[in-house]
């Protein structure tokens, strides 16, 4: 009997769950302290940007390298290890001086923290028995789902009250109790024994340049105006390129450093598509609703993170209970019931006007947090339950780093279309705004005569009337493209639910042949 099993399983949920939780808050909290990172460090807004992208890229290149280190240098001591490197880098950030040593910190922290979330993941999985794995995943997805929503509002907090500073030393507390509790609490199961094989250089290379490219592509392509940026444009050529020598690699390899032999894993591969658009509607429309929040609706920064709060008190809720109807309820029919929620509530944000008000955000969020942990838990469970013991590391570093890759292309895409739809919208409505139309001549009229009144001269009245309408237009085409593009997240919720088909009922939760 190996020493995990001796030890109370919810134990070593929570050991785990410290530090999944705090690395996944960690990809958000730093959001709204960009303006003042970039005061405080003698830097431009688009230069501090870099704060947040060296943290996601060296996160996303060590993400699926984890079920290889795992076996190189066994499971405890690399999440030992990756715990008390993103503690220190932590308190490094929080040190640094100029921007500069702030992006070397959190490209540290950010590959320290990269084999976090699948090593939590492998450890929970295999701590509890089959038929209870969906409580586990249920726990876990807490941590996945809430913290990313939690992040902006304690970081705001923390900003406002304290300094930008504190965003990062708040890990120190976590990190050194999660780094305790995994000493006390965790250990590798008898059959993951520490190989000692050849180290597949080819393979590493290939996926830190494809997945690096991929990741800083996506993160600056808006900012960048997309292919019209010679840069972006060879990021993209390298990046597929790379992704195709890559798989080319690690099939022909005798030892590859990513085993993709788990593809053949119907449920597996399935699921992990699902997961991959899970994240990209996800972390999609978890970007849009804060900023249509601040600038067309008037919210501080603050309270439009207290306004995102629903969400997470949907998922709160919603996980523990999924994880107790898995065992009763096929999981299949969860994951349908939570994409039908899932796009109900994003349709329901698509029917939002400039009059909205704080109720009508609130249960649309809070309906679509109890989807997202029907999603979430039964995918997460349907999915591994195939998996061989020995291979769940490899197959959850796999699985974590596609839910991710889809977030940062929701995160591009979503952006990407706020944008355009935004100056379609504004050409469409402005066509109606001319001299030939009695509505917008009244308009104007009443809001130069309004200014004249006021005691300002005809000329500069007449500009700001103009100024004024042109606002007008601007928030309206706006607020059209917002709902456009949640709308559009809803569409690729219910195109995904054939895809359920595929999948087989786990086998924990099925039913034993031949019973009455």
């Amino acid at each position: 009997m190996d020493g995990q099993r001796q030890v109370n399983p919810w134990i070593v949920a929570i050991a785990v769950m410290f530090a999944t939780f705090m690395e996944v808050l960690d990809s958000t909290v730093v959001n709204v302290s960009l303006p003042h990172i970039a005061g405080n460090l003698s830097a431009t807004i688009d230069e501090s940007t870099w704060v947040l992208t060296s943290y996601l890229v060296a996160n996303a290149i060590v993400l699926p390298l984890t079920g290889w280190l795992a076996r190189t240098f066994g499971r405890k001591r690399l999440l030992m290890t990756s715990v008390t490197g993103f503690t220190v880098s932590s308190l490094l950030c929080g040190l640094a001086p100029n921007l500069q040593s702030l992006v070397l910190f959190r490209l540290l922290q950010g590959a320290t923290g990269g084999a976090m979330q699948p090593l939590s993941q492998a450890v929970l999985l295999e701590a509890f028995p089959p038929h209870e794995r969906g409580k586990a995943m249920g726990f876990w997805g807490l941590g996945i789902v809430v913290a990313p929503i939690l992040g902006p509002v304690l970081g705001g907090w923390l900003t406002d009250t304290y300094s930008w500073r504190w965003v990062f030393y708040i890990n120190l507390p976590v990190g050194i109790v999660s780094l305790v509790m995994t000493r006390l609490y965790v250990f590798d199961p008898s059959y993951l024994r520490q190989e000692r094989t050849r180290v597949d250089y080819w393979g590493i290379g290939l996926l830190a340049l494809w997945v690096g490219c991929l990741q800083l592509a996506l993160d600056l392509g808006q900012q960048r105006d997309w292919f019209s940026s010679p840069f972006i444009t060879t990021l993209v050529v390298i990046s597929g390129g790379g992704v195709v020598a890559f798989l080319v690699r690690e099939m022909l390899a005798d030892e590859p450093v990513v085993d993709l032999r788990v593809f053949k894993l119907r449920s597996y591969a399935t699921g992990v598509f699902l997961m991959t658009s899970l994240g990209f509607v996800l972390y999609g429309s978890l970007v849009l609703l804060p900023i249509m929040l601040q600038t067309l609706l008037g919210y501080p920064a603050f309270e439009a993170g207290i306004a995102m709060a629903p969400r997470g008190v949907g998922s709160l809720i919603g996980m523990p209970t999924v994880g107790l109807l898995i065992g009763r309820v096929d999981p299949r029919k969860l994951v349908a019931g939570g994409l039908v929620i899932g796009a109900g509530t994003l349709f329901w944000l698509g029917a939002l006007n400039l009059n909205a008000g704080y109720w009508d955000v609130f249960w649309p969020q809070f309906l679509q947090g109890i989807g997202l942990s029907m999603l979430f838990v039964p995918l997460t469970t349907i999915s591994m339950d195939p998996v061989p013991r020995e291979r769940m590391g490899n197959a959850t570093s796999l699985f974590n780093l596609m839910r991710n890759l889809g977030g940062s292309i929701g995160i591009a895409v979503s952006s990407t279309l706020l944008a355009r739809k935004q100056q379609v919208y504004f050409g469409v409505l402005g066509e109606h705004v001319d001299g030939f139309s009695s509505s917008s001549r009244d308009l104007l009229d009443g809001l130069r005569q309004s200014m004249i009144a006021s005691g300002v001269d005809p000329v500069t009245a007449t500009a700001r009337a103009y100024a004024t309408v042109a606002g007008l237009v601007q928030r309206q085409a706006a607020m059209l493209s917002f709902v456009e593009v949640f709308r559009l997240l809803g569409v690729v919720f219910l195109c995904l639910l054939p895809l359920i088909l595929l999948m087989r009922r786990p086998q924990s939760q099925a039913p034993p042949t031949g019973a009455h």
